[in-house]
């Protein structure tokens, strides 16, 4: 697929931006599980926590593909940077921008928009992943407020967040449509954060529980009507499917890379070890894969700037390209040898990462009963 000049424009910038700044920085983030906020803040400065909004509200102003090259490209030196600029554009600050009131996006947009503040998105409970529509978290109106009860689970940017967009049940005989969402802010009484998750990759990357006890919510801070929500966070996970696509392809990018350099330099049987067919044959399907899951996961993401419906082709975008990086960071390692297996190489870091991407935002096994569902028409 050829690119703009704008989009190359992007590109351009985004990936020398993260060489030099956020990759220095990503190994030493996954070994202390550290949090980057330099990094952030220099993002911040950049717009690019804020890429595909609306420059009036402190956006860069370009259109989903140009955010998702540069998901892309921080994802490509650090995973962890990368979901973190991810969850807090496609799920903390998109459901606010696209479902929002006037009043809602005065409130709220001008600080997550332009990265002043951190935004995230609670959906996941303890007992609520895939079915996402079993929300156990409730919310009860009384007067001018809801008051929350519940916890959510493996919430991306949870205890850095500022502002965050849940999912609570008004209705419980309803079910899915008896499900409301909320904007609520730290600080707010009755809502407080739990424990921060000590995980296996994207360690750099703030994961915690968000936790309400008769959390008390204005009533204007609902997104949407009552039994909006579900309808809601499905939208909003459709965009977040295309950022974790770029995500999982900016990993396995990284991979081929890599795999090409040591490849030409790794010497064995007094030649190098590109030159054996083995290796070469891992070389090709890698780059046919990386190069099939960038054209899915930018042709969705052109399919929803022009308003289409985008469900199945987000899904399958996502779920391709996470299963690209699976085998991409797999066969590096194999290329590297014992070598892929030292810290001192980043291809035991791109590995753990790249397992997150077929988890998050719905697992492969949910992306496929996405995906012949709708083409089945259930």
């Amino acid at each position: 697929m050829e690119l703009s000049g704008e989009h190359k424009m992007i590109r351009k910038m985004v990936r020398e931006f993260a060489e030099a700044e956020v990759k220095p920085l990503a190994s030493e983030i996954d070994e202390t599980a550290e949090f980057p906020w330099k990094t952030i803040e220099k993002m911040r400065e950049l717009r690019l926590l804020g890429m595909p909004f609306d420059e009036k509200w402190g956006g860069g102003g370009t259109d989903t593909l140009g955010y998702t090259i540069g998901v892309e490209e921080i994802s490509r030196v650090c995973a962890a940077t990368g979901i973190t600029m991810a969850a807090h554009t496609s799920l903390g600050v998109s459901p606010i921008y696209e479902f929002g009131n006037d009043k809602q996006k005065e409130k709220y947009l001008p600080d997550i928009v332009s990265g002043r503040k951190l935004a995230g998105f609670g959906l996941t409970e303890p007992n609520a992943g895939s079915d996402a529509g079993g929300t156990e978290t409730t919310a009860v109106r009384k007067g001018d407020y809801y008051i929350v009860n519940g916890t959510k689970c493996f919430i991306t940017n949870g205890s850095v967040a500022e502002t965050f967009v849940i999912t609570a049940m008004t209705d419980k005989q309803a079910r899915t449509k008896g499900i409301t969402a909320l904007i609520v802010e730290k600080g707010m009484p009755g809502f407080r954060i739990g424990k921060k998750e000590n995980k296996m990759g994207i360690r750099g990357s703030d994961t915690a529980e968000l936790i309400f006890e008769d959390c008390e919510v204005p009533v204007e801070n609902r997104l949407g009507e009552e039994g909006q929500g579900f309808k809601i966070f499905l939208h909003t996970l459709d965009g977040g499917r295309i950022s974790i696509g770029a995500m999982a392809l900016g990993i396995a990018q990284a991979a081929l890379e890599a795999s090409i350099k040591y490849a030409r330099e790794r010497k064995q049987f007094g030649r190098p070890i590109g030159k054996f067919g083995a290796i070469q044959a891992m070389i090709a399907d890698m780059a046919t894969d990386v190069e099939a899951a960038r054209l899915l996961v930018y042709d969705v993401s052109i399919a929803k700037d022009k308003g289409e419906d985008i469900i199945r082709r987000a899904a399958m975008a996502k779920l391709f390209a996470s299963e690209v990086a699976m085998r991409a960071t797999k066969n590096a390692i194999q290329i590297h040898g014992g070598y892929g297996y030292m810290k001192e190489y980043e291809i035991e870091r791109l590995y753990r990462d790249a397992k997150i991407t077929v988890i998050g935002e719905g697992t492969s096994e949910i992306q496929r009963l996405v995906i012949a569902r709708d083409l089945l028409g259930l």
